[in-house]
């Protein structure tokens, strides 16, 4: 065998260089370019009203083009609902996690308005007021995905009710009680404005001191 062969033989082929995994997959892409898209559209339709949005402004603030939406969702109806349960699940789970806590109950309700006030009121937090706002754009199909979802929200602020009953800190836990302490927690988002007044902190010390007392 000549050396040229031997030469040829004993040469290792070059190692190619390790395939480097893509940043970001495509399924990741487009959950973020979902997420992008409901941030935005809670956004305007808080700016402007649902009936004052269009789809191209959506597009356009997103940087897609005006058809590109409808690649993630089927109507602007939809992106409205989306929009909505994206800020009930959110303040779901942080109402479920006060809930399971150990706190004692002026405490544990103190926690429970602070998230309250910090999902409607907190910046980029525009889901909740437009859920507010914009309730009957929905269809009632639409609608009553929204219920569902809302249905499992009610009890844990009765729960909390219950437990200061308990604790002889108010009178009253009827469902008119509780209709009255959202519904003042969340009209917050008619006047509240950040930097102006009272931080959510303060606010929701005075809250608690205003339903429960010193």
């Amino acid at each position: 065998m000549t050396s040229a062969a031997k030469a040829a033989i004993t040469t290792k082929a070059p190692k190619r260089a390790p395939r480097k995994r893509p940043l970001v997959t495509v399924d990741e892409a487009d959950r973020n370019r979902r997420a992008d898209l409901l941030r935005v559209s809670a956004k305007l339709f808080r700016e402007k009203g649902f009936d004052g949005t269009t789809i191209r402004d959506i597009a356009d603030a997103v940087g897609m083009r005006s058809g590109s939406p409808f690649y993630h969702f089927k109507s602007k109806q939809e992106i409205l609902m989306a929009v909505m349960e994206e800020g009930l699940v959110a303040g779901l789970a942080a109402t479920e996690k006060i809930m399971a806590s150990d706190l004692p109950p002026r405490e544990k309700f103190r926690a429970l308005v602070h998230s309250q006030l910090e999902t409607v009121l907190a910046e980029g937090h525009d889901f909740i007021p437009v859920m507010l706002y914009d309730w009957r754009a929905l269809s009632p199909d639409l609608q009553a995905q929204i219920i569902e979802l809302k249905d499992r929200y009610d009890p844990l602020w009765q729960q909390m009710l219950s437990e200061l009953k308990a604790a002889k800190l108010i009178r009253s836990d009827s469902k008119v009680t509780r209709l009255l302490l959202l519904g003042a927690i969340n009209y917050t988002a008619q006047w509240y404005r950040p930097g102006k007044g009272l931080s959510i902190d303060q606010l929701a010390d005075q809250t608690v001191e205003f339903f429960l007392g010193d």
